[in-house]
């Protein structure tokens, strides 16, 4: 049987309401946790969970109305806050690097990034299969937000533990650094489908 679109917009509203539920325990945790260990990396991941708070706010907003001109704008919201994070985790991981601030290992960081390894590619997965069946760019480009996190989580989550298991202080921003340069990326290019 074929799903109906509206039973399409259903599951794309679980997924969505499913994402923000889940990245609002991931930034309150990676956040607080990060803070406490000095890791911009782990505040860069947890920024980066607050913003797919704010890019599922936003589909689900395109998806209660329609048109083409929501679709681009929607696009061009999502990709500024792919910009954003980049700016400012590169800026903190360069004076990270620079100043030699040596970030804390981090029990509960390494734990949240774990879980998001697993959690992030399923709801990617998801997003996606609705986002094709459906025909909607905004939800497909939310899919790929989700997949960045999951790539997120496992760059975080090595960069933790080589900190941790190595004490390689300069692991942390590092990676960091790394990660700032692929949401610049992801940035730029659901900034040019939001061109039209």
């Amino acid at each position: 049987m074929i799903a109906s679109d509206d039973s399409l917009k259903r599951e794309g509203f679980f997924l969505e309401c499913a994402t923000i539920a889940w990245c609002g325990v991931e930034a309150g945790l990676s956040i607080w946790s990060g803070i406490a260990a000095g890791s911009i990396l782990l505040i860069g991941f947890g920024s980066d969970s607050a913003i797919e708070i704010f890019a599922g706010l936003v589909v689900i907003w395109q998806l209660c109305g329609a048109g083409e001109q929501r679709e681009r704008r929607a696009l061009r919201l999502i990709a500024l806050t792919f910009f954003l994070l980049a700016a400012y985790v590169l800026a903190e991981s360069i004076r990270d690097l620079t100043l030699r601030l040596e970030a804390k290992p981090s029990i509960v960081g390494i734990g949240v990034t774990a879980a998001a390894c697993v959690i992030m590619p399923l709801l990617a997965r998801g997003k996606r299969r609705v986002g094709r069946k459906l025909g909607n760019a905004v939800l497909m480009a939310d899919s790929k937000e989700s997949s960045f996190c999951a790539l997120l989580s496992g760059c975080t989550l090595l960069g933790l533990l080589l900190n941790t298991t190595l004490n390689w202080w300069w692991a942390d921003p590092a990676t960091a650094i790394a990660v700032a340069l692929l949401a610049a990326k992801e940035g730029w290019e659901t900034w040019e489908k939001g061109r039209g």
